[in-house]
């Protein structure tokens, strides 16, 4: 005979308004009869009625469960668990598929192999939490072992592999799983598996093998044509699915529109538009809406995707962030900052692709104070800490000049990508801190990460700033034997950019001579430009002349060729190299700086006197001249680069684009804050000497980001050890 328990239930009173009440009254009953245990209901009127406490207790343990772990809650739902009496399968199911979800994948399995009755829902949930903890080994052996699979047991298990990268597992599984329950969602599970291992010959190969197609196939193979760059593939497998008569999906519709939008196919792009409009998605889908106001930022067709961002009915965090990048990508800084102010005001929520979004742009214009104010939403959010936004406040933060902040970021990052590193290797090599960028790359590798090409591009940018040749040599070798890296134009030209800086001139020339590539137009003006640095005429006059027959026109070469024969007072050739750009049209790029202030920008050519503060800022450079002399600056005339007496040298000197914009932002800021101006060309020697001791005589930070590095003058000296 069973024992007998003690239980105390529930009697339930119901009245005759809309509040019942519960009163418990023990009795004793055999356990075996829990199962058809009825609760007893009885009326005000004193009618009574039956319900099943089986279904009753299943609902409400459930719902005890579930609330638990959606506040993640996990021991304590399990403690729920246990005292269960005789709990049902689904109940089962609900705790090992939470333990999975938390990657305490023994306690799921352990759990499973207690259920009395397990029915195949059980069995997949298992097999799935074992794959969502990475565990394809045990989940295999669970597979193997069901005593009953559906189509559902493998297509789990078959995409799970996949994900995972266990592509030839799951290929053989997929082609043993019985004919009968191969359906449509097994065919697609394995053709965007494929493609999500970069196996889209297969795919496609699958794909035109399937017995029958749906929407879903269709899209699938068109989004994996196009995250592996083939996108006019992908535009050509949306033509075939229209002429098919399939219906396109919304998700057909962004697949079709993103691969547009990378290679700018506007005429298609605006077919697929013309889709949309026809089945009705062109307003009212918020994702079909982004997709087609990104395609046409993409196409630089603004106004359009302006056009269709005013038509659309219902404007979600998806389509403002998509406006915001596309005024980015066209370099409208100001009106994406606008848009994205204008979408937090009217109350949307901007995400983590938000914030990257706009922080990009305040990079673009170097906006340090916009930065710092989208930096403190984004933390108010819970966002800095994200991959995405900490790597654009790392670049943001790089480019307005504050490296340190940079770091800051970057270790407050939670998983750090590959993009991560990079950043902020770049960003360190940027700055001249070389050191900084060697000591983060020894990290990465103890962390594991993998470099890149990037990271090399990095690597020796930072080697090149700081003088390091024997480093930089030793990466290029490094880099080259290895087999996920391949070496590019770029890193050879990065490479003879620090024998070039270094003055090894002809080791430089012979590695240009040796590249298993032929060296372009790039490659010979680094090598012209370290010429210059060095005033070797020989061999600038052998780049120049290769730039010449590659590039007849390249401003660039005749500059710094004319720079260095006026250096070296060779009057004559200069005039004759300003003949030739004189006749064949070449125009030389104007040195302009600028600085950003209260997010205008301010931005000033040499000797310019068009600025409402021009008559201010002159008094201002007349003044810091007289400072200087007096301790003791003289003009290095080598960098005045025309033929003209003395004192015009020297006024020529005195009024470079950079003095101006560094004179205007002493007027305009608090005295003893940092001032970051910008320069399209390189700063001259001479202007690099007088910036030291301005920032001396001022007591202030100079930051002036020139087209190769940043350089952070103060207290007379200057960040790169007047080494660039």
């Amino acid at each position: 005979m069973m024992p007998k328990t003690r239980f105390m239930l529930p009697l339930l009173v119901v009245g005759q308004g809309t509040k019942s009440n519960f009163c418990t009254t023990p009795f004793w009953i055999g356990s075996r009869n829990l199962r058809s245990l009825s609760f007893t209901t009885i009326a005000v009127n004193g009618s009574t009625s039956s319900i099943s406490v089986n279904s009753f207790n299943i609902k409400s343990h459930k719902h005890l469960l579930s609330h638990h772990l959606k506040n993640q809650r996990l021991d304590d739902a399990r403690a729920i668990f246990d005292q269960i009496p005789s709990p049902h399968v689904s109940l089962y199911t609900i705790m090992l598929l939470a333990y999975a979800q938390n990657h305490r994948l023994c306690e799921a399995v352990n759990l499973f192999r207690q259920i009395p009755s397990k029915d195949v829902v059980s069995w997949n949930s298992i097999i799935k939490g074992c794959l969502h903890c990475g565990d394809s080994v045990t989940a295999r052996k669970l597979f193997d072992e069901m005593p009953h699979r559906t189509v559902v047991s493998w297509t789990t298990l078959i995409d799970g592999l996949l994900r995972l990268g266990i592509v030839e597992e799951a290929e053989t599984l997929f082609w043993a799983m019985p004919s009968v329950d191969k359906d449509v969602a097994a065919w697609n599970a394995m053709i965007h598996g494929y493609c999500s291992n970069g196996r889209v010959d297969d795919a496609l190969r699958l794909f035109h093998n399937m017995p029958l197609k749906d929407v879903i196939s269709w899209t699938s193979m068109i989004a994996g044509l196009d995250h592996n760059g083939k996108s006019e593939q992908a535009l050509l497998l949306f033509r075939d699915m229209v002429a098919s008569s399939v219906t396109p999906s919304s998700t057909s519709l962004v697949c079709g529109l993103s691969a547009a939008a990378k290679i700018s196919a506007l005429h298609v792009g605006v077919q697929i538009h013309c889709s949309a409009f026809k089945v009705g998605y062109r307003c009212f889908d918020e994702f079909v809406s982004a997709s087609l106001v990104t395609f046409y930022a993409s196409c630089k067709q603004m106004e359009t995707a302006c056009k269709v961002f005013e038509e659309t009915v219902c404007k979600n965090v998806v389509v403002w962030t998509a406006l915001v990048t596309g005024y980015g990508f066209n370099n409208k800084h100001q009106l994406a900052l606008k848009v994205f102010g204008e979408m937090m005001r009217i109350g949307v929520l901007p995400n983590e692709s938000s914030f990257t979004s706009a922080l990009n742009s305040s990079s673009g214009l170097g906006d340090l104070e916009r930065g710092k104010v989208i930096h403190a939403a984004g933390i108010k959010m819970g966002l800095e800490a994200g991959v995405y936004m900490g790597n654009s406040l790392v670049v943001m933060y790089s480019k307005c000049g504050y490296v340190s902040d940079a770091v800051s970021v970057f270790k407050g990052i939670n998983e750090k990508s590959i993009v991560s590193w990079n950043s902020i290797i770049v960003g360190c090599a940027q700055h001249g801190c070389g050191m900084w960028a060697l000591a983060l790359f020894n990290q990465m590798l103890r962390e594991r990460v993998d470099p890149d090409e990037i990271t090399l591009t990095g690597l020796l940018s930072a080697c090149s700033h700081s003088g390091m040749l024997q480093k930089a040599r030793c990466f290029f070798r490094y880099f080259g034997q290895k087999r996920s890296v391949t070496l590019t134009i770029e890193h050879y030209a990065s490479m003879v950019d620090v024998l070039g800086r270094c003055g090894e001139l002809e080791e430089a020339e012979a590695l240009v001579m040796s590249m298993p590539m032929k060296a372009n137009s790039m490659v010979w003006l680094v090598l012209l430009s370290a010429c210059r640095k060095h005033s070797n005429l020989d061999v600038a006059e052998r780049a120049a002349k290769q730039i010449y027959g590659m590039e007849p026109d390249c401003s660039s070469a005749y500059v710094l060729l004319s720079n260095l024969y006026a250096s070296s007072g060779r009057w004559a050739e200069v005039a004759r190299i300003r003949r030739a750009m004189k006749h064949n049209g070449v125009v030389k790029q104007p040195g302009s700086s600028w600085l950003t202030l209260k997010g205008l920008k301010h931005e000033f050519l040499s000797a310019d006197r068009s600025h409402p503060l021009a008559e201010k800022i002159y008094q201002k450079l007349d003044w810091l001249g007289v400072k200087l002399k007096e301790i003791g600056y003289v003009p290095d005339q080598h960098f005045a680069l025309h033929d003209v007496e003395i004192e015009q040298k020297e006024e020529m000197l005195s009024y470079h684009s950079e003095r101006l914009a560094i004179a205007f932002g002493l007027l305009s800021t608090v005295e003893g804050t940092a001032i970051t101006v910008m320069k399209n060309l390189r700063v001259c020697g001479d202007c690099h000497n007088a910036i030291k001791l301005m920032a001396k005589i001022v007591d202030r930070e100079i930051v002036v980001r020139d087209s190769s590095r940043f350089h952070h003058f103060k207290n007379g000296i200057c960040s790169c050890g007047d080494y660039w």
